[in-house]
């Protein structure tokens, strides 16, 4: 996939720090129960993933969970699962932001939805 034409630049650094500062913004009762998952931040999806969600090359896509949600862990579940995971697109939400102030707000935004999906939420029932 060749990387598409940005209009907004954030180093990386400064990208993962503004993830860091949505995860630092969660309410307590919430920031908790996420203590294993893993938050990594990505250029781009992965032309695997795109498939996987069957999704087209030009569609954007900010951020990703991967895992079982809690209301769907149990006991009784085989071990050797890996932890949950949340991919957050960097080069997705800068092609869709056209000031550092939507960089900041689309990252809490997609920060909080991936861990809605975390909690067993549908896109639909997502608290925006």
């Amino acid at each position: 996939m060749s990387p598409r034409k940005r209009t907004l630049t954030i180093p990386e650094p400064e990208f993962q720090a503004l993830v860091q500062e949505a995860l630092d913004g969660l309410p307590d009762e919430y920031a908790k129960r996420i203590t294993n998952v893993a938050v990594v931040v990505e250029d781009e999806p992965s032309p695997e993933v795109l498939a996987d969600l069957e999704m087209d090359e030009d569609e954007d896509l900010l951020g990703l969970y991967q895992g079982l949600s809690i209301d769907k862990e149990s006991f009784f579940q085989s071990g050797g699962q890996l932890p949950a995971k949340i991919s957050i697109y960097r080069g997705p939400i800068l092609r869709l932001c056209r000031t550092k102030q939507e960089v900041v707000q689309e990252v809490r935004d997609t920060v909080v939805h991936e861990i809605g999906h975390h909690f067993g939420f549908d896109d639909d029932e997502m608290p925006y």
